[in-house]
C-alpha cells in the first residue's frame, strides 16, 4: 500500500478522534479490524469486529470533555504506521478510584496502524 495513502488514513482518524467525530474514526476500518490495548507488556482490552470497536468508541465517547491526539514521531514501513503519540484530556466525568471530572491526563504511547486492501486492519495502543 502507498505510504501518503496510510498517512492519509491515519492523519484522519487522528483528526476526526480529535473532533469526536465517531463516523470519521471509523471510515477506514476494516470489517475484520482488530484493536489492542497494551500496557506493561499485557492485553488490557482487545476487540475484535469494526462493530465492536465503534460500541466501545461510542461508550468512551463522554469520557473527555476535551481531548487531543498529536503525533510526536511518525514511521512508515510497509502496510503499518507507528505513531508515537502525546495524549491530552480534560476528563468529563469522575473515574472510580481515578482521577475526577476536569483533570489534566497527559499519556505517551505508541500507537500502530496495519493495513490490509486498503483499510485498517488492526490499531494496537502501547504504553
Amino acid at each position: 500500500m502507498k505510504e501518503k495513502l496510510m498517512k492519509r488514513i491515519v492523519d484522519q482518524y487522528i483528526d476526526s478522534y480529535n473532533r469526536f467525530n465517531i463516523d470519521g474514526m471509523i471510515k477506514n476500518l476494516h470489517q475484520d479490524m482488530t484493536f489492542k490495548n497494551i500496557a506493561a507488556d499485557e492485553v488490557t482490552l482487545k476487540l475484535e469486529g469494526k462493530n465492536a470497536f465503534k460500541n466501545q468508541i461510542e461508550q468512551a465517547f463522554n469520557l473527555f470533555e476535551k481531548r487531543e491526539m498529536k503525533i510526536l514521531e511518525q514511521k512508515i514501513g510497509e502496510d503499518m504506521v507507528e505513531n508515537k503519540v502525546d495524549f491530552k484530556g480534560v476528563l468529563a466525568v469522575n473515574i472510580p478510584d481515578g482521577p475526577n471530572k476536569n483533570e489534566l491526563i497527559k499519556i505517551q504511547y505508541t500507537t500502530i496502524f496495519r493495513f490490509k486492501n486498503g483499510k485498517v486492519i488492526s490499531i494496537e495502543d502501547i504504553s
